[in-house]
């Protein structure tokens, strides 16, 4: 896949909605992005963890491809909807649960499922989740924000860095909220 790139990398040690742009984040395998509020073999997402904290970290690492904040019509930049990485090129809606991203020269990432965008989104920009949570033909319920994954192995990931996509063997699973 020509073109298919990193664009943007980003972190922040506290819950915040958007995170900072950073000139490289570093992965951790079993773990996350190092120095992010949701590193952890565990999970880490505030809500997840009132719920069950002993639920498996799922959403490590969170990717967002570019396109999206090129089409949705509010002013979105890198970062600002919670995404680790920032990606150019890929499919990530259309890939298949068990993917393997390899990002830069040595880090891999399992991606797990689609992100569940919350109301959060509203709180940056009234109405923007309207564009994140749609409906398709059918009148089943498509997730736009992006996908979850967990860190196979580790590396740093630096913007401009390749994507390379590996897609499981086997019969494709679709991707579900995680």
């Amino acid at each position: 896949m020509p073109g298919v790139t990193v664009v943007a990398v980003h972190r922040d040690a506290e819950h915040r909605f958007s995170k900072q742009p950073v000139e490289e984040i570093v992965l951790l395998a079993g773990l996350g992005v190092k120095g992010d509020a949701h590193l952890g073999v565990t999970v880490q997402h505030r809500s997840r963890v009132r719920r069950d904290p002993t639920q498996p970290n799922l959403r490590q690492v969170h990717l967002i491809h570019a396109e999206l904040l090129d089409e949705v019509s509010h002013e979105v930049r890198p970062g600002d909807l919670g995404e680790n990485v920032t990606t150019r090129g890929v499919d990530l809606l259309g890939l298949p649960t068990g993917t393997l991203l390899h990002l830069g020269a040595e880090a891999v990432v399992r991606v797990t499922g689609l992100r569940n965008p919350c109301t959060q989104i509203d709180g940056f920009s009234d109405g923007l989740l309207r564009e994140l949570v749609t409906r398709d033909e059918a009148g089943h319920v498509v997730r736009l924000g992006g996908v979850m994954g967990v860190v196979e192995r580790g590396g740093v990931v630096r913007a401009g860095d390749a994507i390379v996509v590996e897609t499981p063997a086997g019969e494709p699973r679709p991707l579900e909220p995680v």
